[in-house]
């Protein structure tokens, strides 16, 4: 009985918790790990960009080879998906693609919380995006924005349906955007957490269940891999999408 209460759930990492309570004018606004991990995102990337900030040496030391990697990646994004006009939006693009990044690599550490599983945060971040990006087609093109919804030459009695399915297929990049990077980062800790205690339940059983614990270990190293990977990736994904869908706004197809 008592080691079955010791079994914690494998989503019991994902608990928001309050660490200072705060009220504005009946506003919840206190600070929990999930505000406190966000700091620390941004604080840790500051931190590593200033280590590649030293102007007393000629070759680059090792932090700035790293941190030119990650810019070349960025610069290649917004190059290859918005071109000469990128270079305006290439600052949010940047700090976007590191933020992420940092908040998907720091959830990777143990007893740390990930952010980004979370569709509270994703989804409040791609619905800024996607505010903003529409914000930035009316200023580019004004009323003549509304014409993403309807291509040329479209046939008259079609035109309610197509601006239909338009429009609904537009807002569902919001959706796309958001669920596509907590699912990934969801599942992936889960499945970390479920191997991880299975691997110990064999440990603590002892006799040849002990012995054969090795397999699921070795298992949850090759998984811990894997979800570094998509830690990187699901930033790049989620970069990649904004400045796709910045450029649909900024140029009708």
């Amino acid at each position: 009985m008592l080691s079955q209460n010791l079994i914690t759930s494998p989503l019991e990492q994902f608990e928001i918790v309050t660490l200072v309570p705060l009220t504005f004018f009946g506003l919840n606004i206190s600070v929990t790990n999930s505000v406190l991990f966000m700091i620390f995102a941004f604080l840790i990337a500051i931190f590593w960009i200033s280590l590649s900030f030293y102007k007393n040496s000629v070759i680059p030391n090792n932090w700035q080879l790293v941190k030119e990697m990650v810019y070349n990646v960025t610069a290649s994004i917004v190059q290859d998906n918005l071109g000469s006009k990128g270079e305006f939006y290439f600052p949010f693009v940047f700090t976007l693609h590191l933020f992420l990044l940092f908040c998907n690599l720091i959830g990777m550490v143990p007893y740390s919380f990930t952010v980004t599983s979370h569709i509270t945060f994703t989804f409040g971040l791609a619905l800024s995006i996607f505010i903003g990006i529409n914000i930035i087609g009316i200023q580019t093109h004004g009323f003549k924005f509304f014409a993403l919804f309807l291509p040329r030459g479209v046939p008259l009695p079609i035109v309610p349906l197509l601006i239909t399915i338009e429009f609904l297929s537009y807002i569902v990049k919001v959706f796309t955007l958001s669920i596509r990077l907590f699912a990934n980062m969801t599942s992936g800790h889960t499945l970390l957490k479920i191997i991880a205690g299975f691997a110990w339940t064999m440990l603590s059983a002892g006799g040849l269940l002990a012995v054969f614990h090795i397999i699921p270990l070795g298992l949850l190293l090759a998984l811990i891999g894997l979800e570094l990977a998509i830690a990187g990736l699901q930033a790049y994904v989620f970069t990649l999408l904004t400045c796709i869908y910045l450029n649909d706004v900024l140029e009708f197809h």
